[in-house]
């Protein structure tokens, strides 16, 4: 059972345990405890059993255990349960919700009166809970993180889940359902061991009401702010990965950046070593301690005229430009032939942006190619292995160089350190339509890195 504190996982644990053949073993991964609070032993295996291995200790479990086995996991329970879990189709998942705010005030609740269960309603306590708004946002994304989690790992193994609210685990036919997903016979009653906490409305159970419905006024509950991002997830990249040879400094390239001028600087320390795989690059990494990792970003609006000019005007990418020129018909010159004036040459460079555009959202059926892909994305793909250590801007490239040999106590190369590249072109042709469309094509990196109109930066 995915499920969070406050939920009514306690209620819903006792009507699957009311269920023959089925046994919930509570919280058997919580990080203090195994099953139940104090309890520190199960199935003859301690707390430092189940750290030195979690998987052992599910299969304990199910061999001592009649019939089908299961468990409470919350999102702080041990991480190394989650996967095994998540991707084992034989295991069925139940995914327990409740609103967020009512589970917010209700462990608030908790947390004061010390009571967790209720099952004497002679022995409620009752307090007011005070709402605090980093708390409850940190409270919410925690949650929205962890359904998040669950929905993309069942949508990746191709498995469906028994989704069930908090208003639904009192109603006997929701829970027979359930049961029927199981697997296994229903139940003729509720088990009505535990009672509700706290039955009154929200508002009676918090002190600061007004802060509370201020701050709930002004979260984005549709997500309307939310930009939408269809763009492919990409890969580490790590064969393209450059180290020099005699400094402890790794560059993670972006392509269309200042990739020649950040190499070539590189090089001066005295050789590159690149061409690496994860394992290499691990080994590269285990023999300099001191080193450092470095991306550089570049605007969008001379990154993409970079890739225009060098990857489709070139023909480099043949097979792209004959698709862009028949199919979607940019104003393409001649292969090996300029373009006969700046007009034209800003014509069809804002149509190739526009077309990116297209590209970007998944609506062209060609790939993504990293040339143009954002910055954004491609950062993202470097964390699946690694982050960089630094991030630099090319207009702050020299600064930012400087910065880093010191960082690795060495001396900077001797010669000048590479300046951003100007782009005489991209200067002749600039004008607002092209901003405007660039800022269009890449608002994710626009909002992302706080880029100003090219002419500005």
């Amino acid at each position: 059972m995915f499920a969070a504190m406050r939920t009514g996982s306690n209620f819903l644990e006792a009507n699957l345990n009311a269920m023959q053949g089925v046994t919930c073993h509570g919280e058997v991964f919580n990080p203090t405890f195994i099953g139940k609070s104090n309890q520190v032993e199960f199935m003859g295996l301690s707390l430092a059993d189940r750290a030195a291995d979690p998987m052992a200790f599910i299969r304990t479990m199910r061999a001592g255990t009649q019939g089908l086995s299961g468990f409470r996991y919350f999102h702080d329970h041990d991480p190394r349960v989650f996967d095994a879990v998540l991707e084992d189709p034989l295991c069925a998942k139940i995914v327990l919700t409740r609103n967020p705010i009512e589970s917010y005030v209700s462990l608030k609740i908790a947390q004061q009166t010390g009571q967790w269960k209720l099952t004497n309603v002679n022995k409620i306590k009752t307090a007011q809970a005070h709402f605090d708004r980093a708390e409850f946002e940190a409270h919410l994304t925690d949650l929205q993180d962890f359904q998040m989690k669950i929905m993309h790992g069942l949508q990746v193994t191709g498995q469906a889940a028994f989704y069930i609210d908090y208003d639904d685990i009192n109603d006997l036919d929701v829970l027979n359902g359930l049961a029927a997903f199981l697997g296994v016979s229903g139940l003729e009653s509720l088990d009505n061991s535990l009672k509700k906490q706290n039955p009154e409305e929200i508002s009676q159970k918090v002190l600061n009401v007004d802060e509370m419905e201020r701050v709930l006024s002004r979260l984005d509950r549709f997500n309307l702010a939310r930009t939408p991002n269809f763009e492919p997830r990409r890969a580490p990249m790590v064969p393209g990965f450059v180290a020099s040879r005699n400094a402890p400094l790794l560059y993670m390239p972006m392509k269309s950046g200042p990739v020649a001028e950040v190499t070539g600087w590189l090089e001066r320390f005295g050789g590159l070593d690149g061409d690496f795989t994860q394992k290499s690059l691990r080994q590269w990494k285990r023999a300099r301690p001191l080193h450092r990792s470095f991306t550089v970003l570049r605007h969008p609006l001379a990154r993409a005229h970079e890739a225009f000019v060098t990857q489709i005007l070139s023909g480099q990418f043949k097979e792209i430009r004959n698709q862009l020129a028949n199919v979607y018909k940019l104003p393409l010159p001649e292969l090996g032939q300029p373009y006969p004036d700046t007009k034209a040459h800003k014509d069809g460079f804002l149509a190739f942006l526009k077309w990116i555009k297209l590209n970007l959202s998944g609506q062209t059926g060609m790939r993504v190619d990293a040339h143009w892909a954002t910055q954004a994305a491609i950062l993202q793909g470097f964390a699946q292995f690694q982050s960089p250590d630094l991030v630099l801007r090319e207009d702050r490239l020299a600064e930012g160089l400087a910065f880093l040999a010191a960082e690795v106590c060495k001396p900077a190369p001797e010669g000048a350190a590479p300046r951003p590249v100007f782009d005489d072109v991209l200067v002749s042709i600039y004008d607002a339509d092209l901003e405007d469309a660039a800022r269009d094509t890449y608002a994710r990196d626009y909002i992302a890195f706080g880029f100003q109109d090219w002419r500005k930066a």
